[in-house]
């Protein structure tokens, strides 16, 4: 199905390229194919699930494309592997600079259809395969994260939870190997209130006010509870927060309460079929759409297109536009889907329904996919090509990433993704947001980015990490110490520095 096309000549060009680094690559793009011109270009690697592959990475899959929650799964995963068969085909793998051997990223996929039981499942399966073990845990539910938690720590796996997971992860000092990267729990409550407050003409507007949210009734939807709890007594408005049973497709008895409160505005924290339910429902009983504000999963196409004329006006928030002018996101679709010029003219992109590619959760997992290859990169630079790309050295990149714009403009994600710069001390990196505008057919910006609060959110991280360093008796990393910064990696290693 894979066509080895010509690899074509090295450009003269390209060590001088090389020089300005991805920045460069940005510029060529809009002339011409996208480049990244500061990696080696090797030979077309299509053998994407054969673990052995030598020199290759192995970042495993615990996707679900089945279940009440598919659309989400669908799209995060082929946006990824999207990303990762396009470096494969294109460059032969990641390599940190020009003049370093690729290494080929393979995958395989579990099938978790959002259980925890399964995710666990999951996990045990894989994180003993490939050369060096798996560079990563990857399984976008909350649920499955928790219960894998103690795991990856112990098995020295990063796991990564992109705008969702424990939010007391931020915590690099106590939570060594998680990674609630982008925007946590806590700082989408933030921006949620500070959005409000600015449609209302300032913060000190809330006073007096009425918000609701309706959250699903699991983990996930329960991670804000206590924020939005400390907003209210904070701005000094009246807060409810009503559950919805998974998978939340019956809630008129909700909403005719909602309705008869009549909150200023309700936050729909939900997933799946519970968000176009929502909207529907919410037309149902006459309560606007346009008091509704989404959460980071409940932002998508999935959830407006269902819900037809009902969605509206509807706003959510977001961390990563959706769209294919992009030029990451263009250059997928023109060599994986349409004309497929990596494919012989054939589709080879992982998206069945081309018209998904673009859309928020692919998107995301674009973004989510660009992440785990800068991480890679990122310890490839720091202690050469030659290391085995595991847990450890993972959890390096992913603690050092700095996605700043030269670097967002190098992978053709420029606003697109906000900035990124995660530490020892912060594990999140990102902690703001957008909010967009559903219009019948396409989402609108309707704000720029806006950053959590953190001088507010810090103090109560810190007061959950702590408390979970209790309960399994950790001690906390110095984080100002430069020694921390090689955290687990092997002497070996650090000899060859």
């Amino acid at each position: 199905m894979m066509n080895k096309s010509k690899q074509g000549s090295k450009l003269a060009l390209i060590g001088a390229c090389a020089a300005f680094g991805l920045s460069m690559a940005f510029a060529s793009s809009q002339a011409g194919a996208f480049e990244w011109s500061d990696m080696t270009k090797g030979k077309p690697f299509t053998d994407y699930q054969n673990l052995t592959t030598p020199n290759s990475v192995y970042l495993p899959l615990a996707s679900y494309r089945v279940g009440p929650y598919a659309a989400g799964g669908t799209g995060y995963y082929g946006g990824q592997i999207d990303v990762y068969k396009w470096v494969n085909m294109k460059y032969g793998g990641i390599s940190a600079k020009v003049g370093d051997t690729p290494r080929p990223i393979v995958w395989d996929e579990c099938e978790t259809e959002y259980d925890p039981a399964r995710g666990v499942e999951c996990y045990e399966r894989y994180k003993n395969k490939g050369l060096d073990g798996p560079s990563a845990n990857d399984p976008l539910s909350v649920g499955i994260s928790y219960a894998v938690q103690e795991k990856t720590q112990a098995d020295k796996i990063p796991s990564i939870t992109p705008n969702h997971g424990n939010t007391g992860a931020q915590d690099g000092s106590i939570f060594t190997y998680q990674f609630p990267l982008q925007l946590t729990p806590y700082d989408e409550a933030d921006v949620q209130a500070q959005f409000i407050g600015k449609q209302m003409g300032g913060m000190d507007k809330l006073k007096g006010k009425k918000i609701l949210v309706e959250y699903h009734g699991s983990a996930y939807g329960r991670e804000t509870f206590g924020y939005w709890e400390y907003l209210s007594t904070k701005f000094g408005f009246e807060l409810q927060q009503v559950e919805v049973a998974h998978p939340g497709n019956e809630q008129t008895a909700v909403w005719q309460k909602i309705k008869r409160w009549n909150p200023d505005r309700v936050i729909l924290r939900g997933w799946g079929v519970m968000n176009p339910v929502a909207m529907k429902t919410a037309a149902k009983v006459g309560y606007p759409v346009k008091n509704i504000i989404g959460n980071i999963w409940s932002n998508s196409e999935a959830d407006v297109i269902p819900a037809g004329a009902a969605a509206k006006g509807y706003l959510a928030i977001n961390t990563q536009a959706p769209g294919r002018k992009y030029p990451m996101v263009k250059e997928l679709f023109e060599t994986l889907y349409e004309p497929a010029s990596m494919c012989g003219g054939k589709k080879c992109g992982d998206m069945l329904d081309t018209t998904k590619q673009g859309t928020v959760f692919y998107n995301l997992g674009v973004v989510t996919g660009l992440i785990h290859i800068e991480s890679l990169r990122t310890a490839l630079r720091e202690f050469g090509g030659n290391i085995p790309l595991n847990g450890r050295f993972s959890r390096f990149g992913l603690e050092n990433l700095n996605f700043d714009d030269a670097k967002l403009k190098g992978y053709g994600v420029y606003e697109m993704m906000g900035q990124l710069q995660t530490s020892c001390k912060d594990h999140a990196g990102g902690h703001r947001g957008k909010f967009y505008e559903w219009d019948g057919k396409v989402w609108n910006a309707v704000s720029d980015w806006i950053t959590a609060d953190q001088s507010a959110i810090w103090p109560l991280i810190y007061e959950r990490s702590k408390k979970y360093a209790t309960e399994q008796s950790l001690t906390a990393r110095n984080c100002a110490d430069p020694k921390e910064k090689y955290f687990d990696i092997p002497a070996e290693y650090m000899k060859k520095k």
